[in-house]
């Protein structure tokens, strides 16, 4: 009789023990909206051993499809259909076993805000200011370190983290409104809890969180809504080739494809111009997108299923939740493109008129025209990606005003970068930039001539195209001798409490700062309501002697840009070369010195200089 009543109790014990061991620990995303046009769902739930728990959802507003086992038993996905519905609401979610309930959430889905779907992307009517949050102000000391994040801050190493953070760049949105800027591009603000060099943000331990040493979620709303009410765009920066090796799941992966695994550790080629290459071969291709782009950075696996809709998810619901206004997608063709074509669907499905704009790094207009939208590729593959980087254009900007001008150098890779817009679907619809968080400033690649930045500056915000400047270009900021990744991100002066130099200000810039902070200003505040550089036609002549004209023009407005790439000589424009315009201006302005022009047959211009002259109709 004891010994039954032993086996009983054992059993008896055995059974509770089982209960216990199933937990609910993440659901993501956190919280969903009605109103879209795609009604399904899909949760990720994390738990132990949460597959072995029934669920249930009684609700008339959602539907349980169909729970979705994996490998590892501490996971669920759940497909659910949202039923349409113009209010908010909160399901339960059950998770049963053996009859009794072992874990329970209540979920959130949330009313779409009104007009969300129709908000406008950054375009060429905006002027795109990028910049690192870690090195561009502290505006918080107190989150610098914290419990439970390996890395803690050292101003000294360049690759270490320096404290900035979303405080301070709300601190400073006066000053980048100032300068005439009118959307924001922050490297990721997403957690990157790595043990090391972690600052840069693109190491993602947490897809649904700001990293805590920058602020809270709380935070990013109300920064979005300051950049909002001062009239400018958001942009966040995203990665979906890889994560950080430190992020959670990475303890117990949902399945062992969730990963491009390898039996070693094998480096990506970096090689992004073989994707479109016609003669590409599978080991090449295989390299290349499989490939891990750093040891400390899993490639992930899109062609998972589940990572695929949780990485679409995940986009839409931080543009939702935080109302941006553009995507910049990280290492783009590093991806599946078949998933990539897709992600860019899904969400322009749900906002038409959003921006999306890809890094595609490849230096000839052929090869990154490849990926935007609606490329007529040999291969037929669409993209559906509105918007690449001009990293050719980036190329020619570096050499165009430091070579001798010559058949096919100088000033005329500019010209013959344009001559090649042909390869792209919209080539109003591509960024265009001198330099950014990845390479040696624009500064130094002029061997600190600013009257060569200037020219190549006013090139990029007169051209087709959307421009992004890098922040602290508009005072000069350098790489300096160690051409590390952390030189070409150091702090911005005055971002700190104890800088000695407060570079936000006028007196805290020296003379050549004050310079060019001031020519930017007066550039990007004058060209925010032209529509003829915005969306105006482009008509450029062939570079001759160093002087190079072009002009945009549309029915109300022509502006003329002359550039002369000498260097100790003045030029004067041949009248004859470009009359088909100027026979039709007798007065005009030069924007830039504010100076009135009226002889346009006699247009001088000193070396290493530039006119934009706006003449009306």
């Amino acid at each position: 009789m004891k010994k039954t009543i032993l086996i009983i109790i054992l059993f008896i014990a055995n059974i509770l023990l089982f209960a216990q061991d199933i937990s609910l620990s993440r659901v993501e995303p956190p919280f969903w909206w009605t109103g879209f046009k795609n009604r399904q769902l899909q949760l990720m739930i994390y738990g132990k051993n949460i597959s072995q728990a029934t669920v249930s959802i009684k609700s008339p507003d959602v539907a349980l499809v169909r729970v979705n086992k994996v490998e590892n038993p501490d996971y669920l996905f759940l497909d659910l259909l949202i039923q349409p519905l113009n209010r908010r609401t909160n399901i339960m979610i059950t998770f049963i076993n053996k009859g009794k309930q072992v874990a329970g959430c209540h979920y959130e889905l949330r009313m779409r805000k009104a007009g969300s779907a129709d908000r406008v992307g950054f375009n060429a009517n905006d002027v795109v200011y990028l910049l690192m949050p870690d090195r561009f102000a502290n505006g918080d000391t107190t989150n610098d370190n914290l419990p439970g994040m390996f890395e803690t801050t050292d101003r000294n190493n360049p690759d270490g983290r320096h404290g900035g953070d979303i405080k301070g760049i709300m601190d400073h949105l006066g000053y980048i409104q100032d300068l005439g800027a009118t959307a924001i591009w922050i490297n990721p603000l997403l957690e990157n809890n790595m043990k090391k060099y972690s600052y840069h943000g693109y190491s993602t331990t947490d897809y649904y969180n700001i990293d805590a040493r920058f602020g809270r979620n709380e935070d990013y709303i109300r920064l979005s809504d300051s950049i909002h009410k001062k009239g400018m765009k958001l942009i966040m920066d995203m990665i979906f080739n890889h994560c950080g090796l430190e992020h959670w799941w990475m303890k117990a992966l949902p399945s062992p494809d969730w990963l491009n695994n390898w039996p070693e550790f094998t480096r990506t080629s970096y090689r992004a111009g073989t994707m479109v290459d016609p003669y590409l071969s599978a080991y090449d291709s295989r390299q290349f997108v499989k490939g891990w782009f750093d040891q400390t950075m899993p490639d992930l696996n899109q062609h998972n299923p589940y990572l695929a809709k949780y990485l679409i998810q995940n986009s839409i619901w931080w543009i939702e939740y935080a109302g941006l206004d553009g995507i910049r997608q990280d290492t783009y063709p590093y991806c599946y493109k078949d998933f990539m074509a897709d992600w860019d669907k899904a969400v322009l499905k749900e906002y038409p008129r959003f921006n999306i704009v890809g890094e595609c790094w490849v230096t000839n207009p052929a090869g990154v025209a490849y990926w935007q939208k609606d490329a007529k590729n040999r291969d037929h593959y669409n993209s559906f990606l509105p918007s690449v980087f001009d990293f050719p254009m980036y190329d020619a900007l570096r050499l165009g005003f430091m070579e001798d001008d010559g058949w096919n150098t100088g000033i005329l890779r500019l010209y013959d970068i344009l001559s090649q817009d042909l390869s792209y679907p919209d080539p109003s619809h591509i960024v265009i930039f001198s330099d950014n968080h990845d390479v040696n400033r624009y500064f130094d690649s002029q061997k600190d001539d600013i009257r060569k930045v200037k020219m190549g500056l006013a090139f990029v915000l007169t051209t087709r195209g959307i421009p992004e400047i890098y922040y602290g270009t508009e005072i000069l900021m350098t790489t300096g001798d160690d051409q590390g990744d952390g030189q070409k991100r150091k702090d911005f002066p005055g971002g700190w409490p104890k800088d000695l130099h407060n570079a936000f200000t006028a007196s805290g810039r020296d003379a050549p700062q004050n310079d060019m902070f001031q020519y930017l200003h007066n550039l990007l505040n004058w060209r925010k309501n032209k529509e003829v550089i915005h969306s105006g036609k482009l008509k450029q002549f062939v570079p001759n002697d160093g002087l190079y004209v072009y002009f945009r023009y549309n029915q109300h407005d022509t502006v003329m840009v002359v550039m002369n790439n000498n260097k100790y000589e003045t030029k004067v424009v041949n009248r004859n070369v470009c009359n088909e315009f100027l026979k039709n201006f007798h007065r005009g302005k030069e924007i830039i010195s504010g100076s009135e022009i009226t002889d346009p047959d006699h247009l001088s211009v000193a070396p290493k200089s530039v006119m934009i002259i706006e003449f009306k109709h």
